[in-house]
Protein backbone atom coordinates (compact mmCIF):
# COMPACT_ATOMS: atom_id res chain seq x y z
CA UNK A 1 0.00 0.00 0.00
CA UNK A 2 3.11 2.50 0.60
CA UNK A 3 4.44 2.09 -2.48
CA UNK A 4 1.05 3.03 -4.42
CA UNK A 5 1.44 6.04 -2.37
CA UNK A 6 5.18 6.28 -3.65
CA UNK A 7 3.82 5.77 -7.03
CA UNK A 8 1.25 8.44 -6.96
CA UNK A 9 3.85 10.81 -5.80
CA UNK A 10 6.60 10.24 -8.40
CA UNK A 11 3.48 10.18 -11.39
CA UNK A 12 2.18 13.63 -11.89
CA UNK A 13 2.23 17.34 -9.82
CA UNK A 14 -0.42 16.24 -6.70
CA UNK A 15 0.64 18.48 -4.19
CA UNK A 16 -0.03 16.14 -1.07
CA UNK A 17 0.18 18.23 2.74
CA UNK A 18 2.76 17.54 4.73
CA UNK A 19 0.37 17.77 7.62
CA UNK A 20 -2.04 15.13 6.22
CA UNK A 21 0.70 12.88 5.65
CA UNK A 22 2.20 13.06 9.30
CA UNK A 23 -1.60 12.92 10.75
CA UNK A 24 -3.36 10.50 8.97
CA UNK A 25 -3.50 8.20 11.57
CA UNK A 26 -4.40 10.35 14.41
CA UNK A 27 -7.47 11.05 12.44
CA UNK A 28 -8.32 7.35 12.10
CA UNK A 29 -7.89 7.49 8.11
CA UNK A 30 -6.68 4.00 6.65
CA UNK A 31 -4.06 3.87 4.33
CA UNK A 32 -6.59 2.84 1.51
CA UNK A 33 -8.90 5.70 2.27
CA UNK A 34 -5.15 7.98 2.06
CA UNK A 35 -4.48 6.88 -1.29
CA UNK A 36 -7.96 7.58 -2.13
CA UNK A 37 -7.81 11.27 -0.94
CA UNK A 38 -4.59 12.19 -2.14
CA UNK A 39 -6.41 11.47 -5.38
CA UNK A 40 -9.11 13.70 -4.61
CA UNK A 41 -6.87 16.30 -3.45
CA UNK A 42 -5.95 16.93 -7.55
CA UNK A 43 -9.52 17.20 -8.55
CA UNK A 44 -12.81 17.74 -6.65
CA UNK A 45 -15.16 15.93 -9.14
CA UNK A 46 -16.55 12.47 -7.85
CA UNK A 47 -15.48 10.43 -10.13
CA UNK A 48 -14.71 6.72 -9.04
CA UNK A 49 -13.95 5.33 -12.45
CA UNK A 50 -11.45 7.83 -13.03
CA UNK A 51 -9.56 7.26 -9.49
CA UNK A 52 -10.39 3.51 -10.05
CA UNK A 53 -8.34 3.29 -12.75
CA UNK A 54 -5.39 5.36 -11.34
CA UNK A 55 -5.30 3.02 -8.16
CA UNK A 56 -6.12 -0.23 -10.09
CA UNK A 57 -9.26 -0.80 -7.75
CA UNK A 58 -12.44 -1.76 -8.39
CA UNK A 59 -15.47 1.04 -8.24
CA UNK A 60 -17.14 -0.20 -5.90
CA UNK A 61 -14.16 -0.01 -3.40
CA UNK A 62 -13.53 3.38 -4.15
CA UNK A 63 -17.16 4.28 -3.80
CA UNK A 64 -17.11 2.40 -0.78
CA UNK A 65 -13.43 3.92 0.82
CA UNK A 66 -15.13 7.35 -0.42
CA UNK A 67 -18.18 6.80 1.71
CA UNK A 68 -16.15 5.36 5.10
CA UNK A 69 -14.10 8.98 4.64
CA UNK A 70 -17.69 10.85 4.74
CA UNK A 71 -18.59 8.80 7.67
CA UNK A 72 -15.53 9.90 9.27
CA UNK A 73 -16.70 13.20 8.84
CA UNK A 74 -13.34 13.68 6.13
CA UNK A 75 -15.51 15.07 3.64
CA UNK A 76 -18.81 15.84 2.08
CA UNK A 77 -20.10 14.83 -1.15
CA UNK A 78 -22.09 17.99 -3.06
CA UNK A 79 -24.55 17.64 -5.72
CA UNK A 80 -24.72 20.34 -8.27
CA UNK A 81 -26.99 20.43 -10.89
CA UNK A 82 -25.40 21.79 -14.63
CA UNK A 83 -28.05 22.10 -17.40
CA UNK A 84 -30.72 19.61 -15.81
CA UNK A 85 -27.06 17.16 -15.36
CA UNK A 86 -26.65 16.43 -11.77
CA UNK A 87 -22.82 16.33 -10.87
CA UNK A 88 -21.52 15.60 -7.41
CA UNK A 89 -18.15 16.98 -5.91
CA UNK A 90 -16.28 15.90 -3.01
CA UNK A 91 -15.62 18.70 -0.57
CA UNK A 92 -12.16 18.51 1.51
CA UNK A 93 -12.85 21.62 4.06
CA UNK A 94 -13.43 19.07 7.22
CA UNK A 95 -9.86 17.03 6.23
CA UNK A 96 -8.20 20.86 6.22
CA UNK A 97 -10.17 21.96 9.39
CA UNK A 98 -9.37 18.73 11.25
CA UNK A 99 -5.43 18.86 10.13
CA UNK A 100 -5.39 22.78 11.48
CA UNK A 101 -7.05 21.85 14.86
CA UNK A 102 -4.72 18.59 15.40
CA UNK A 103 -1.83 21.26 14.75
CA UNK A 104 -2.72 23.98 17.18
CA UNK A 105 -3.05 20.69 20.15
CA UNK A 106 0.25 19.66 19.15
CA UNK A 107 1.31 23.03 19.65
CA UNK A 108 -0.85 23.80 22.74
CA UNK A 109 0.56 20.55 24.52
CA UNK A 110 3.84 21.61 23.53
CA UNK A 111 2.86 25.17 26.00
CA UNK A 112 2.08 24.95 30.22
CA UNK A 113 -1.12 23.74 30.67
CA UNK A 114 -1.66 25.09 34.15
CA UNK A 115 -2.10 28.73 32.39
CA UNK A 116 -4.84 28.00 30.52
CA UNK A 117 -6.78 25.92 33.30
CA UNK A 118 -6.22 29.30 35.34
CA UNK A 119 -8.14 31.13 32.50
CA UNK A 120 -10.77 28.54 32.22
CA UNK A 121 -11.20 28.67 35.96
CA UNK A 122 -11.40 32.83 36.38
CA UNK A 123 -13.85 32.54 32.92
CA UNK A 124 -15.33 29.92 34.10
CA UNK A 125 -15.57 28.52 31.08
CA UNK A 126 -13.52 26.56 28.52
CA UNK A 127 -11.58 28.64 26.36
CA UNK A 128 -11.57 28.91 22.14
CA UNK A 129 -9.33 27.90 20.04
CA UNK A 130 -8.44 31.54 19.34
CA UNK A 131 -7.78 32.10 22.78
CA UNK A 132 -5.65 29.47 22.99
CA UNK A 133 -3.79 30.47 20.55
CA UNK A 134 -3.62 34.26 22.02
CA UNK A 135 -2.54 32.89 25.29
CA UNK A 136 0.08 30.68 23.50
CA UNK A 137 1.40 33.71 21.61
CA UNK A 138 2.03 35.66 25.08
CA UNK A 139 3.87 32.73 26.03
CA UNK A 140 5.86 32.74 23.48
CA UNK A 141 6.53 36.40 23.09
CA UNK A 142 8.30 36.23 26.34
CA UNK A 143 5.24 36.83 28.56
CA UNK A 144 6.26 34.45 31.50
CA UNK A 145 3.16 32.86 33.20
CA UNK A 146 3.57 34.24 36.32
CA UNK A 147 3.15 37.59 34.38
CA UNK A 148 -0.04 36.79 32.20
CA UNK A 149 -0.94 35.03 35.53
CA UNK A 150 -0.97 38.46 37.66
CA UNK A 151 -2.65 40.33 34.60
CA UNK A 152 -5.78 37.52 34.71
CA UNK A 153 -6.45 38.81 38.24
CA UNK A 154 -6.07 42.52 37.82
CA UNK A 155 -8.43 42.32 35.07
CA UNK A 156 -10.66 40.01 36.94
CA UNK A 157 -10.09 42.26 40.14
CA UNK A 158 -11.46 45.53 37.31
CA UNK A 159 -14.27 43.13 36.73
CA UNK A 160 -12.97 42.66 33.39
CA UNK A 161 -12.32 39.00 31.52
CA UNK A 162 -11.49 39.43 27.89
CA UNK A 163 -7.92 38.82 26.72
CA UNK A 164 -8.23 41.81 24.64
CA UNK A 165 -8.00 43.77 27.84
CA UNK A 166 -5.44 41.43 29.50
CA UNK A 167 -3.41 42.24 26.20
CA UNK A 168 -3.51 46.20 26.73
CA UNK A 169 -1.86 45.27 30.41
CA UNK A 170 0.28 43.10 29.28
CA UNK A 171 2.03 45.43 26.91
CA UNK A 172 1.67 48.13 29.27
CA UNK A 173 3.54 46.54 31.17
CA UNK A 174 6.14 46.00 28.89
CA UNK A 175 6.80 49.38 27.87
CA UNK A 176 7.25 50.22 31.33
CA UNK A 177 9.40 47.01 32.22
CA UNK A 178 7.86 45.06 34.81
CA UNK A 179 8.50 41.54 35.03
CA UNK A 180 7.34 40.61 38.64
CA UNK A 181 4.95 41.13 41.63
CA UNK A 182 7.30 43.01 42.99
CA UNK A 183 7.82 45.54 40.11
CA UNK A 184 3.71 46.00 40.02
CA UNK A 185 4.19 46.65 43.60
CA UNK A 186 6.69 49.64 43.48
CA UNK A 187 4.74 50.80 39.88
CA UNK A 188 1.61 51.01 42.22
CA UNK A 189 3.61 52.42 45.47
CA UNK A 190 5.28 55.36 43.25
CA UNK A 191 1.72 55.86 41.73
CA UNK A 192 0.56 56.27 45.35
CA UNK A 193 3.40 58.78 46.12
CA UNK A 194 2.36 61.04 43.17
CA UNK A 195 -1.52 60.79 44.16
CA UNK A 196 -1.61 60.66 47.79
CA UNK A 197 -5.69 61.95 47.39
CA UNK A 198 -8.08 59.45 48.68
CA UNK A 199 -8.33 56.53 50.73
CA UNK A 200 -9.15 54.07 48.22
CA UNK A 201 -6.29 53.23 45.91
CA UNK A 202 -7.73 51.82 42.74
CA UNK A 203 -4.94 51.95 40.32
CA UNK A 204 -6.08 51.83 36.50
CA UNK A 205 -3.13 50.70 34.11
CA UNK A 206 -4.41 51.81 31.09
CA UNK A 207 -6.04 54.90 32.32
CA UNK A 208 -3.32 56.81 34.24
Amino acid sequence: MTGKIVDILKDGNIVVPKLLLSNYKKLKITEKELIVLICLLDNDEFDPISISEMLGMKSVDVITTINSLAKKDILVLNSVKNNNVCEEYVCLDNLYNKLVLNLMEEKHEKLPSNIFDKFEKEFARTLSPMEYEIIGAWLENDFTEEIIDLALKEAVYNGVTNLRYIDKILYEWKKKGIKSKEDIEKERANFKKKNPKGEVFDYDWLNE
